[in-house]
């Protein structure tokens, strides 16, 4: 079962779902003992492949730190934090968290792109 960490000591992910707020980047830091990677991995895809039929998907990505680090981070696209709170509530996204390893630390997070002039696009 996963132990979820907050990222922001000022608002909480809960929170962060209930926004209005559209469209949203969800990033995942993950954080495993050693050997406990390809664990992950496995019951990350399972949760990926659920997440993936969910109205309001768009796209992800699972990195993973070089030279044998334990850190992974997932990186995924919705159409809004509604569509995130509701995939992430119901109850058969909720089964596949007792899937990943006992050591397994996560600290899921909600953004939105950042418009910088002559840097990146909002």
């Amino acid at each position: 079962m996963i132990t979820l960490r907050e990222l922001d000591d000022h608002i909480t992910y809960q929170e962060q779902l209930a926004q209005q707020a559209a469209p949203i980047v969800l990033v995942n830091a993950f954080h495993v003992a050693p050997g406990d990677g390809a664990a992950l991995v496995k019951a990350w895809a399972d949760d990926a492949a659920y997440m993936k039929g969910q109205p309001g998907y768009i796209a992800t990505q699972l990195l993973r730190g070089i030279a044998g680090s334990g850190s992974f981070v997932n990186i995924a696209t919705w159409e809004s934090a509604v569509a995130l709170r509701d995939a992430f509530s119901a109850p058969g996204f909720q089964a596949t968290l007792t899937r990943y390893p006992l050591s397994t630390v996560a600290s899921p997070h909600v953004f939105q792109k950042v418009a910088v002039p002559g840097i990146c696009l909002g």
